[in-house]
Parts: structure tokens; C-alpha cells; sequence
């Protein structure tokens, strides 16, 4: 009887820790429904690193390399232990599942990638550059998240592409700036074309703190 009330007091203890972790996410951002999506790679069993592959890299063209650094609210300081999501549409502009999709999968498609930032901040992603949606004039982007420690995950601005035709002055003047400007320019550098853009925690983002 001893051991079974020794049990049930830990078991207790541990969800009374839990729920006090949750409660203690900071909430950030803004409305975002799909934000959860990021932490998908629990579901996964993923550990996530500052350098990751999206799926099929190797079947697509035009192939592109991303890095960056994540700094804190300061915008000097490397943010450490940041997980970022990564996702876009295939070249064809869908979100395409793969034949077994978990969790947010079925809506964001299989191209999708999670990082998490070391001391330095850096982080680094390899993918394919993808099509605008199908008969829109949306211009080409890929969508990131991200979640520091103690707080909800929320979304940044989209990466956009500086050469895309659909990136016009308008779209361009109607961006937030989350965590800094998602504009990137692509180069090619030792055959792959490359990009950086530094993120910073918290700049626009409502109820920052």
C-alpha cells in the first residue's frame, strides 16, 4: 500500500512539473494556428542540429543553401538552443504529403526541416527553390517558425526571393519585418546558390518582452 501511494504522489509531482513548464511559455506573436506545427519533430523522435537537408534535395532544381545566425532582442548576442521550422511548397507550388504523413505534414507538405542553434546561433538548411502557389500572384517564399526556450513558437517573415518577378515594391513595402527582413538575394557559390539572413529575436514581434 506504501509503494502504491509513493507512486501515485510521484506521478503527481511530475505532471504538477509539467504543467507548470507549459504555464510558464511566454505567449508571443500573434495569432498563429499553425504554429504548433513545429513541434512536430517530438512526434518524429527528430534532434534537431544547426544543419539539415529538406527532403529529395538531390531530385530538384534549382538547389539553394540558407544560413544565418539567430541572435537575441540586442541583435549582437548569439541566441543558443533556438529551434527553427522550415517548410515550402514542391515545384509545383503544393504542399505535397509524403505517402505516411504525421502531424502538420498533411497540410505543409513533406519539404520541411527543423534546426536548433549551438552556442554561436548559427544555422544552416539545403533545399530547392519553390514555385509560387498555382495561378496566384503570390511570390515564391518558404515559411519559418521559430521557438525559443520558455516560449511559444511563432512565425517570422517568409523568405522571399529579391530576383522573383512576383516580388513587386508592393509586396515588398507590405512586409512586417519579423525577426528582420526575409528578402534574400541568391549567389552562386561553389555551384549551389546561396543566401544568408540573420534573424533576431523578438524585433517586431507583439508582446515581446
Amino acid at each position: 500500500m506504501k509503494h502504491f501511494l509513493v507512486l501515485i504522489i510521484v506521478v503527481f509531482t511530475l505532471s504538477c512539473k509539467g504543467q507548470v513548464t507549459n504555464e510558464e511559455e511566454r505567449k508571443v506573436g500573434g495569432p498563429c494556428e499553425d504554429c504548433v506545427a513545429l513541434m512536430d519533430y517530438q512526434k518524429l523522435n527528430i534532434q534537431p542540429l544547426a544543419v539539415d537537408t529538406l527532403p529529395r534535395f538531390n531530385e530538384h532544381e534549382p538547389k539553394i543553401k540558407i544560413s544565418g545566425t539567430v541572435y537575441k532582442r540586442d541583435g549582437s548576442t548569439p541566441a543558443e538552443n533556438t529551434i527553427l521550422y522550415i517548410y515550402h511548397v514542391d515545384r509545383n507550388g503544393l504542399y505535397q504529403p509524403s505517402d505516411d504523413p504525421v502531424g502538420w505534414e498533411k497540410r505543409h507538405g513533406q519539404y520541411r526541416a527543423w534546426l536548433k542553434t549551438g552556442k554561436d546561433g548559427k544555422f544552416t538548411f539545403y533545399t530547392f527553390r519553390p514555385a509560387s502557389y498555382p495561378g496566384t500572384s503570390e511570390p515564391q517564399h518558404i515559411h519559418i517558425y521559430v521557438k525559443e526556450p520558455h516560449t511559444i513558437p511563432y512565425y517570422l517573415d517568409s523568405y522571399l526571393f529579391e530576383s522573383d518577378p512576383l516580388l513587386t515594391e508592393s509586396e515588398k513595402s507590405s512586409q512586417k519585418d519579423r525577426g528582420g527582413s526575409g528578402i534574400i538575394k541568391l549567389e552562386m557559390r561553389d555551384g549551389i546558390y546561396t543566401a544568408n539572413r540573420d534573424l533576431i529575436l523578438g524585433l517586431n514581434i507583439p508582446e515581446y518582452e
